[in-house]
């Protein structure tokens, strides 16, 4: 930065330090050299306390390139090849079927995955703003909740690519639901689809934000909410090693002798012991050793389980798309599914006037919802003692009412996904004499 404002030799000057100055801040803003703490608490490194799920959601969307970035290769993004494209990757396309398969099972597991450790936030209450000074949970929640809604997004926007019947029909209901919003659902459903229908704009757009769009964002983002653990302290489990710690040396008899500090004698603990480094030495051990190898065991891990399930469980592929052909059922995909649920639960007459439950169940309430999760963190009371503990006595209430939305939610997709049938009417799975659109 010169005296004027901003130079562009601020873009390489971290590369090329000129002054003592600048090679330190280079190496303080590091990103790279910054990722892992020095050393970190065995409670943080303890599966108990977050499950690992954040790492584990980071390996999936790593496999996730993976496999797509191969993808990109053999994939053609328009609507006379593109089925036969991923015909050929299915049949033709050496290890085509389990690369697809690895893809497509990745790509709901991260769904699953992101979910639930939005959850694991939640009832352990680690998006509360306590922590180091400086630190604003808050913040890195947010954070999260938009890249739970792009990890949707990148699903959604995938969904789309095998230009199957599935495929076509899935977008087609959530595009619909979208398109319910009221005075711009039409302008939201012609941005999405380039058009009035699911054609050769929709699948172009979709590709474009499936393969680069959104994931440009996820990677920034995700590097981002990595930075801002380190920025909050580190995990919100530690505050209670801090906090327990101090504690101890507090009510801890004062050391018989004298301690010579910089100011002179005292009795007891003095400045240095009390320190969060001392205080938390034997409770913590070297974090890059430590984090790096289960990091790279949880990716292994995850590898396989993709790779397993990718081989037992191949992606289906339909038959091409038929505009002229609509399913009965047509089912929205199956992260979606409770919306579709709730819109057939919200849809009612009432005498000679017919309520149409898309803008209620389709729009009005996971819009709650989300304003809900957003806001959350400062509407939340609990005292800082409860933040990084599972279901604390003080937040009793507020994880009750989280977990009856969230069983709400699955039961809603799965009544949708088994019991629904031709007309959205009520049938039993076990019924032979109905067929149920596959989710995978």
């Amino acid at each position: 930065m010169s005296g004027d404002g901003w130079s562009p030799r601020a873009l390489w000057r971290g590369f090329f330090p000129e002054t003592p100055r600048e090679g330190a801040d280079a190496i303080v803003q590091n990103f790279l050299l910054h990722a892992l703490p020095v050393r970190i608490t065995r409670r943080a490194l303890s599966w108990l306390a977050t499950g690992w799920l954040g790492t584990i959601t980071l390996h999936i969307f790593l496999v996730l390139c993976l496999t797509g970035g191969v993808l990109l290769f053999l994939y053609v993004p328009s609507i006379e090849r593109a089925y036969a494209s991923v015909k050929d990757i299915e049949y033709v396309v050496s290890f085509g079927s389990w690369l697809r398969g690895t893809h497509r099972i990745s790509a709901h597991l991260m769904v699953a995955a992101v979910v639930l450790h939005l959850v694991r936030v939640f009832l352990t209450g680690a998006y509360k703003k306590e922590g180091a000074p400086g630190a604003f949970r808050p913040l890195n929640w947010w954070v999260g909740v938009v890249l739970m809604m792009l990890t949707f997004g990148l699903s959604f926007t995938g969904y789309l690519l095998p230009w199957d019947q599935l495929a076509y029909w899935a977008i087609t209901v959530g595009t619909q639901i979208a398109g319910s919003v009221p005075f711009v659902g039409d302008e939201v459903r012609m941005l999405m689809l380039g058009g009035d229908t699911v054609g050769q704009s929709a699948l172009l757009r979709f590709y474009v934000l499936h393969c680069f769009v959104l994931p440009a964002f996820m990677i920034y983002l995700i590097a981002y909410h990595m930075w801002r653990i380190r920025k909050d302290g580190g995990l919100a489990v530690t505050d209670r090693v801090v906090a327990e710690a101090r504690e101890t040396a507090r009510v801890a008899p004062p050391s018989p002798g004298k301690t010579y500090t910089l100011m002179g004698a005292t009795q007891g603990v003095n400045a240095q012991a009390a320190s969060p480094a001392s205080l938390l030495a034997r409770e913590s051990e070297a974090g890059g050793v430590s984090i790096v190898r289960r990091t790279v065991a949880i990716f292994l891990i995850v590898l396989a389980i993709c790779s397993l399930l990718g081989l037992a469980m191949p992606a289906q592929l339909e038959e091409p798309a038929n505009p002229a052909v609509t399913p009965n059922p047509a089912k929205a995909p199956w992260y979606f599914l409770w919306l579709q649920e709730l819109v057939s639960i919200l849809t009612f007459r009432i005498g000679d006037t017919l309520i149409d439950g898309s803008f209620l169940g389709g729009v009005l309430v996971p819009g709650i919802l989300i304003g809900l999760l957003a806001s959350w963190p400062l509407l939340d009371r609990s005292p800082a003692e409860a933040a990084g503990v599972w279901f604390h006595p003080s937040r009793k209430r507020q994880n009750r009412v989280f977990l009856l939305l969230l069983f709400a939610a699955v039961i809603l997709t799965i009544i949708g996904t088994f019991f629904r049938g031709p007309y959205w009417m009520w049938v039993w799975p076990w019924d032979p004499s109905h067929g149920h659109a596959s989710w995978v």
